[in-house]
């Protein structure tokens, strides 16, 4: 951004473009802020503002989520001739994917195909995820069709893994590694990240023999494999219980790792807790420090959750308390699930000092303000105040056993 500023400064040496400006504007809005970028756009001559430039301020809404800003633009847009490819309609699509709002990516499909416009592989790419998101694989199957059909679009391997993805959440995985076949097929060059995909989603249908196989192929083409190939086969052979092939994977990631990544290590320490062993959880944590590795938030807050059964609640604390300065902390919150299990326990053993303590952690790090956030957090019979106390509620009987089933679910990808 500095040096576009120094050239914007030189007139005399320097002739700015339309493009040159629309990445000024993209800059702007990362480096600035959205408010920013706007007041550079309106400061901007009428006659310079083409397609490029509303398309950069268009990126700025939809990165920031604001979808009545990013609607009313494309409408400009489109009363100048400038949403007359699929650039735009594939930003838009891309916004309310984010949204979960799926019909509006069907219309943005629907208007392309209207106004024959013709669509592109991101166009198709992002129609397949919205139909496999909102669970109708008829839809799915049939925008596949329509994408064979034209002669100008070649599915690459993101079209089959998207697929393959919707076919594992609606619980067809023969389908799914039919589609991972075709996946692999499409694989072209020195791309590391497919080999990430194949190799997870084989994990995903508990294929233990295809995520092997995947992975020796992986490594025989890159001889340096980084910490992203590591994670996708460890997390993959963990979520399939194969944790002592896990064990082994990850000690020969340990001999050649250039820089430690804690989110491979919490897939074992997440399995350890899961299945109740405490010590072995400990001790790997303390292996975690020995060879030299910083634990983030969650390697903090999965050794929580290992006290949390066990109904250490100082413990627990404590662990949650250095989660707060962890490496990884501003994006960090303690999940739901967690709070609504230690200020159970807390009730229990009638632990008012720890219940404040674990409220001031909930105000540090920004959960108490945030009405989402809070609505997930089970109470048994209290409930929060706009100030942060906590206040009877006697309509919450129902729930009493509903913190336990959300520590259930609650291990996802860490």
């Amino acid at each position: 951004m500095q040096v576009y500023e120094w050239m914007i400064n030189r007139p005399e040496r320097f002739r700015m473009t339309t493009s040159d400006t629309a990445i000024q504007l993209d800059l702007i809005s990362k480096v600035q802020g959205i408010s920013a970028a706007e007041e550079y756009f309106l400061k901007l001559p009428d006659g310079l503002k083409d397609n490029r430039i509303y398309g950069s301020l268009l990126n700025a809404y939809v990165h920031a989520k604001m979808k009545e800003e990013a609607e009313s633009l494309i409408g400009k847009m489109r009363n100048r001739g400038y949403a007359n490819n699929s650039l735009p309609f594939n930003v838009m699509m891309t916004l309310y994917m984010n949204l979960r709002d799926y019909d509006k990516v069907d219309s943005m499909v629907f208007e392309m195909m209207e106004k024959r416009i013709p669509l592109d592989i991101y166009t198709y790419n992002i129609w397949l995820s919205s139909c496999g998101s909102r669970g109708s694989l008829g839809k799915m199957e049939q925008a596949y069709k329509q994408m064979e059909m034209d002669t100008s679009i070649n599915p690459n391997w993101t079209t089959f893994s998207t697929m393959a993805t919707s076919y594992i959440k609606l619980k067809q995985p023969e389908k799914a590694e039919d589609c991972l076949k075709k996946l692999e097929s499409r694989i072209t060059g020195r791309d590391r990240i497919p080999y990430h995909y194949l190799i997870s989603l084989y994990g995903s249908v508990d294929n233990k023999d295809e995520v092997l196989r995947v992975w020796n192929i992986y490594k025989s083409l890159f001889p340096n494999v980084p910490n992203l190939g590591y994670h996708a086969v460890i997390s993959s052979l963990v979520r399939m219980d194969d944790i002592e092939a896990a064990e082994e994977i990850y000690e020969s990631w340990l001999a050649v790792k250039s820089t430690y990544d804690p989110r491979i290590a919490n897939l074992l320490l997440a399995w350890y807790v899961r299945k109740g062993l405490a010590d072995k959880a400990e001790s790997f944590f303390n292996e975690i420090i020995e060879v030299g590795g910083k634990p983030n938030s969650m390697t903090w807050e999965i050794l929580a959750e290992s006290h949390i059964r066990d109904r250490k609640i100082s413990e627990a604390l404590s662990c949650l308390k250095n989660a707060t300065e962890a490496l990884g902390s501003k994006s960090w919150k303690p999940k739901p699930a967690n709070v609504s299990l230690l200020l159970k326990l807390c009730k229990q053993e009638g632990d008012t000092l720890s219940k404040e303590a674990l409220m001031e952690i909930l105000k540090k790090m920004g959960c108490l303000e945030n009405e989402q956030y809070m609505s997930n957090i089970l109470l048994s019979d209290e409930s929060f105040t706009s100030n942060g106390s906590l206040t009877e509620n006697s309509n919450s009987d129902d729930d009493e056993d509903a913190a336990e089933v959300l520590l259930s679910q609650q291990h996802g990808i860490l």
